[in-house]
């Protein structure tokens, strides 16, 4: 799962989601981490024109090969990497970037799907003129993302690292576990996000019922950053733009964009995928162990999935994690995504 950089922590929806990835974990969890100062996080750092007139934004730093792009969860910008990319840029190019309609993106232009987002990564790479090879590291969501353009660009890239990603097929599996009408519930907190969209457009005022539920519920302030980069974040989270494209993600997320992934191959040969997971989660008072069970099993299965798709891949359990690896270990992130490229380096 993924959210607007963690601190968008939507309650409502992160409960639906986490149910679908198996995920115990909590709606309020907060990671104890350092908190983001860096005001490159307060304005768009590099607005690209990817076609047409519409621009992504792209924060790009450190030089050498391969370039190590990093994609965010669902509704996150690339604040999502701020414990990350800058260590990574002492050894190699790492760059990340706003998908259409989220940070200081433009509105997107059509679904937000698997495809069309990868599409659009392979425009913004070609504007920006940032050649091959690439490593592409994504986060939940971001896990089929880069799955999907590895597929589609496979003489560009040399490398996967999929942080708690999200498989085509966790869905399905998962809410046939426990309790039913899970599936139910997930479109229903759709309708409801549809909804916000309506009440950006008109204005979101804070102190309303639609403001605390499209925009507090998605975790401002949030803890992780500071008080201008929040200040940032609470306006474009306001958008229509943000809006829109945040609950596309999410029509699309177990839909289309699994179907996109499922459609891709899968052995990628001997190029190195690794795989990152979360350590398991204690039971929810309203799970029983085995239910829990079940599910831990069940992620850890669809990750070895993954990385059973290359000679050279691996999964690896990360202790004392949740869901956002790169908020609660960015070390492990960092250490994992130079193996990938020392690798492509021949080193």
């Amino acid at each position: 799962m993924g959210t607007a950089n963690r601190g968008h922590m939507r309650k409502t929806l992160f409960v639906a989601f986490a149910m679908a990835f198996g995920c115990a974990c909590s709606a309020s969890e907060v990671i104890k981490s350092q908190v983001i100062t860096d005001p490159v996080y307060t304005k768009p750092a590099k607005l690209v024109d990817i076609g047409n007139g519409q621009r992504l934004n792209l924060y790009c730093r450190g030089s050498g090969s391969p370039t190590v792009i990093f994609d965010s969860g669902l509704g996150d910008s690339a604040i999502a990497w701020a414990l990350v990319q800058p260590t990574v840029s002492k050894t190699t190019r790492a760059c990340s970037f706003d998908r259409a309609g989220l940070g200081f993106s433009d509105a997107a232009r059509r679904p937000s799907t698997a495809v069309n987002q990868t599409e659009d990564l392979h425009a913004l790479l070609r504007a920006a003129h940032i050649k091959p090879p690439y490593v592409l590291v994504g986060h939940s969501m971001a896990g089929m993302n880069v799955r999907v353009y590895a597929d589609k660009y496979p003489d560009e890239v040399e490398g996967l690292v999929v942080v708690e990603g999200s498989h085509e097929d966790q869905s399905t599996r998962s809410w046939a576990i426990g309790e039913p009408g899970r599936k139910e519930a997930w479109d229903a907190t759709i309708g409801k996000l549809h909804e916000c969209v309506g009440y950006a457009e008109k204005g979101l005022v804070k102190g309303t019922p639609e403001y605390k539920t499209c925009v507090t519920a998605f975790g401002i302030p949030d803890p992780h950053v500071s008080a201008s980069i929040n200040e940032v974040q609470e306006k474009y989270v306001t958008t229509p733009k943000w809006q829109a494209a945040n609950v596309s993600e999410d029509e699309n997320v177990f839909y289309q964009s699994a179907d996109e992934t499922r459609a891709t191959r899968k052995n990628f040969g001997d190029m190195p995928i690794f795989v990152l997971t979360h350590s398991p989660y204690p039971k929810t008072k309203d799970e029983t162990q085995d239910i829990r069970n079940q599910r831990t099993l069940l992620w850890e299965e669809l990750h070895l999935e993954v990385a059973a798709m290359s000679t050279r891949g691996v999964n690896i359990i990360v202790p004392n994690s949740g869901h956002y690896i790169p908020w609660d270990h960015p070390q492990v992130v960092v250490d994992t995504v130079l193996q990938a490229v020392n690798i492509a380096r021949g080193q």
